[in-house]
Parts: structure tokens; sequence; C-alpha cells
């Protein structure tokens, strides 16, 4: 009774704070996703580019950042971006530490990790559009830009669903690493609430439930997504995809 009453939402209970924390999980991961789907687009289009400089610049990022350890990518962006700050705050007068803010240096480390996978994922997803449609626009006269609009982007979009949802779900995992910056998310808060109460089963089993039903729930969100993109395109191009 007493290890219910930590989790509830009265003056001793932690269950309100880790609902938020959730929320702030949330938050910190689709901030990185974000972040990601912009050098995931940059990074496959240089990949596609056909340009030699361009494909070993955009190898090389996918190749490190899906190969180097997340949680040493948090630190350099975290430490060493805190470090980089002091030394241009230094540099215009201001003594002290200046650190990063934990969120944005947590989105902005998973964002560049969660790129590297969507630059793949992307990447795939043009080399699936069929041939014919692109050969078929430009014999019609559409120009490059309307191509990109009508044809390409929605298709891309539409393919790379199943990846970007494969995609949510890492970065939610790698979400939890962020705990080392101090940011109360679903992890930190987890630690800092087993520690207090020394209730360490409890509040771990805790948060791995709130973990599971947030992958769960956009799991659901994403297969939705998938069947009504399915359903919104014509029966040709389902034939060709």
């Amino acid at each position: 009774m007493a290890s219910l009453e930590l989790l509830g939402f009265g003056s001793t209970g932690w269950g309100a704070l880790l609902i938020l924390a959730a929320l702030m999980t949330l938050a910190v991961t689709a901030t990185a996703l974000a972040i990601g789907a912009v050098l995931g687009a940059i990074v496959a289009a240089a990949k596609l580019s056909g340009n030699p400089i361009l494909v070993m610049l955009g190898n090389v990022y996918t190749t490190v950042f899906r190969g180097v350890p997340e949680l040493l990518i948090i630190y350099l962006i975290y430490f060493g971006g805190s470090s980089a700050v002091t030394s241009i705050g230094k540099a215009m007068g201001y003594e002290g530490f200046l650190g990063l803010p934990s969120f944005a240096a947590g989105a902005l480390a998973v964002g560049i990790i969660s790129g590297s996978y969507q630059a793949e994922v992307f990447r795939g997803a043009f080399l699936a559009i069929s041939k014919g449609e692109l050969e078929a626009a430009s014999a019609i006269g559409m120009h490059r830009g309307m191509r990109f609009r009508r044809i390409i982007m929605p298709q891309v979009l539409r393919l790379a669903i199943p990846g970007l949802g494969n995609v949510w779900q890492l970065s939610l995992k790698d979400s939890a690493l962020i705990s080392v910056t101090g940011l109360a998310e679903l992890m930190r808060t987890s630690q800092v609430a087993a520690g207090s109460t020394r209730q360490y089963f409890l509040f771990f089993i805790a948060g791995g439930c709130l973990y599971l039903i947030l992958t769960s729930l956009s799991d659901r969100i994403f297969n939705g997504a998938e069947r009504r993109a399915n359903r919104s395109m014509p029966a040709s191009a389902m034939g060709q995809a």
C-alpha cells in the first residue's frame, strides 16, 4: 500500500512527476526527430546527387553517427558545446562557466544521431519511386520544382513512414541517455524517485511501463498513418510500389 501511495498524485506521490517526465521525453524526442529530418533530407540529397565529394561527405556522416555510441555523442555535444560557449563568453568578457541547456543539447545530439538513420530512410524511399513516373512527369513538361512537389515529396514521405516509425522508436529509447545532462525526462525522474524513496524496483518498473506505453501508442500512430497514406494512393501506384 505504501508503495502504491508513492506512485500516487498526492503530496507524497511521484505519479504526476513521472507523467510530466514522460511528456518531456516526448517533447525532446519530437524535437530530435525534426532536427534529424532536416539533416537526413540534406544528407540523403547529397548521397543521391552523384557528386563524388557530396556522396563521400554523406557516407562519412552516416557511418560516423551510426557507428559511434550514442552516449559518447551526447557527451561530446553537451560538454564540448558547453566548453565552446564558455570560451566564446570569456572572449566577450564574461567570466564563469556557461553550459548548454540540457534540452537543447540532448535534442541536438539525438537529432544528429536520428539524422544519420533518416538519411538512409529517405534515400531508400526515393530509390523506390517508379522511374516511369518521373519520366512521364518530364515528358509532359513538369519542371524540377513541380516534380519534387507533386511526385517526389509525396511518394518519399509515404514510403518513408515505416522507416521513420522505427527511427522514432530508436530516438525515444535514446532519449533515456539524455538523463546524463540532468534533464528531467522519464529516465532521470525514475532514477531520482528511486534514489529518494529507496524503492528502486518500483520506480524503474513504473518508468519501463511508461516507456512501453509511449512506444505502443507511437507504433499505433505510425501504423495508422501508413494505412491512411496507402489508401490515399492511386491503385496503379500501389501496384508499382
